[in-house]
């Protein structure tokens, strides 16, 4: 009987590693067609028709439904892919929904003790093309946030419809909250003044870190000091690290932003009201070793 039950496990964990590969293989092909789906926001009126479909078991449209099990395993497998080749977004995404439950779970207890946060999780709005006027955005003042926005889009190639969609978070508003802290990333550079190069990255992962709590974003912030030249680390480790250490925990909760409504402030301002400071060494920028 024993051998039975211990054949019957070791069956359904193979079962669960086939279904974890076939969700990677999915999670790869699967391309950002509209920011988000509709069920995500209240706001956004048009949705591509293959986000629309939805499932019985689906709790928002492109849901993948996954056991504790299978998100473990997505999680480790995911991880070591990342690790291989960080140009991997499938697989940091994949890793970052499969694991991250606790803390997005932390993170709508900070968004519902704030009224804007409140008012974000109510009205769920999304940053995509759809929703948010580039063009208008290019005409501000330079000095605003929505202006150094678009020239962080604009100069680096950048798309507001980029950000990959939510597969295997098994709660609609944490889902959202996941995509809302992805969209809110490039706004996140804007903020702290730092390029997208690998001296950037690094030091908004270690914010990021601190603010959401998401393991993988501790985790790309503990590894990504290790791929930094000499030069490069040694800037990381005597003028960005305090200075992202600092800002992640004494500054105001960068989710609990609601941007949207920002657009036409000065970005000087809006720093100053989040209790944020620029980084320490003008040379930072400057570097161009990119991710």
């Amino acid at each position: 009987m024993y051998l039975l039950i211990k054949l019957y496990v070791l069956i359904m964990h193979f079962g669960s590693t086939l279904r974890v590969y076939s969700l990677m293989r999915h999670a790869r092909s699967t391309r950002l067609l509209y920011a988000a789906p509709a069920s995500f926001s209240h706001r956004a009126s048009h949705t591509s028709s293959t986000s629309s479909h939805q499932t019985p078991q689906q709790l928002y449209p492109g849901h993948v439904l996954t056991s504790p099990f299978q998100k473990a395993l997505l999680t480790g497998i995911s991880a070591f892919a990342a690790i291989r080749d960080p140009a991997r977004d499938d697989m940091i995404c994949a890793m970052g929904e499969a694991s991250g439950s606790c803390a997005l779970s932390s993170i709508k207890k900070r968004m519902l003790a704030n009224p804007d946060g409140q008012r974000i999780l109510q009205e769920r709005p999304i940053i995509s093309k759809e929703t948010v006027d580039l063009q208008y955005l290019s005409q501000l003042e330079e000095h605003t946030l929505g202006k150094a926005y678009f020239n962080f889009l604009n100069i680096n190639g950048f798309d507001p419809d980029s950000r990959r969609p939510v597969q295997f978070v098994d709660d609609p508003e944490l889902a959202y909250i996941m995509l809302r802290y992805r969209q809110m990333h490039d706004i996140t550079h804007t903020i702290l003044d730092m390029k997208p190069n690998m001296l950037g990255e690094v030091a908004v992962k270690w914010y990021e870190a601190i603010q959401t709590g998401l393991p993988m974003c501790i985790a790309a912030a503990i590894g990504g000091p290790f791929r930094l030249g000499p030069k490069h680390r040694k800037i990381w480790s005597t003028q960005l690290f305090p200075w992202s250490i600092k800002n992640g925990f004494n500054s105001n909760f960068m989710l609990n932003l609601y941007v949207e409504n920002h657009w036409e402030t000065p970005i000087e301002e809006l720093r100053a009201r989040l209790g944020i400071t620029t980084a320490p060494c003008n040379n930072v920028n400057s570097l161009n070793t990119k991710l």
